[in-house]
């Protein structure tokens, strides 16, 4: 079984979303050991308490610098023998203290067809910019912002008659439904690799 860290930086819907999926699976390759928030009033930690996942709260300011912050996640990742981690709407730009650790298991959920509308508002940029349609991308992260190599896209068409909350609603429905899905499949083939 893959362990698995998910990080959160506000309401934790997806965290909540893939705990709950995995835990439905029948033979679930990956195991959601714990979470760790930014934020120490994100709604993620209620989350986790309800879902019996240990949570760290990991605050950028009581570490004074972003490699002491960077430098403290990966001992706790280390120290839970973490082997991927998965960003759930975490929304703090990865350095390299944790790109090097983790080089190619973290991944990332964005909401907009990549590389349309990167960076922290996906959803409201496409509904701002009129676009016809917009979706769901799942990446691995890299340096940059939202630019790391695609692992999988789902397209969204956007009906005129939505408002901007419609459009979170879709997206969020999209979400809940792929990362679950993709994080499952990474973990199989990581499974396969090691034996």
């Amino acid at each position: 079984m893959v362990r698995v860290a998910v990080f959160a930086s506000g309401n934790g819907g997806n965290f909540e979303s893939i705990v709950k999926t995995s835990r439905e699976w029948q033979h679930s390759p990956c195991s959601i050991e714990l979470l760790i928030v930014d934020k120490k009033n994100a709604f993620a930690i209620k989350r986790a308490e309800n879902l019996g996942i240990p949570c760290y709260v990991v605050s950028l300011k009581e570490c004074g610098s972003k490699q002491a912050y960077e430098e403290k996640i990966v001992e706790i990742l280390k120290e839970n023998n973490i082997e991927l981690v998965a960003l759930a709407g975490y929304m703090k730009i990865i350095t390299d203290v944790l790109l090097n650790a983790y080089r190619n298991k973290i991944i990332n959920i964005h909401p907009a067809y990549l590389p349309n509308f990167p960076g922290k508002d996906g959803i409201g940029d496409a509904f701002r910019a009129g676009a016809a349609e917009t979706g769901v991308t799942i990446h691995y992260v890299d340096e940059g912002v939202d630019s790391g190599e695609i692992i999988y896209q789902e397209k969204l068409v956007i009906d005129k008659s939505w408002d901007l909350e419609k459009l979170e609603e879709e997206i969020h429905k999209i979400e809940h439904r792929i990362y679950p899905m993709v994080l499952k499949q990474l973990c199989e083939k990581i499974e396969e690799e090691r034996n």
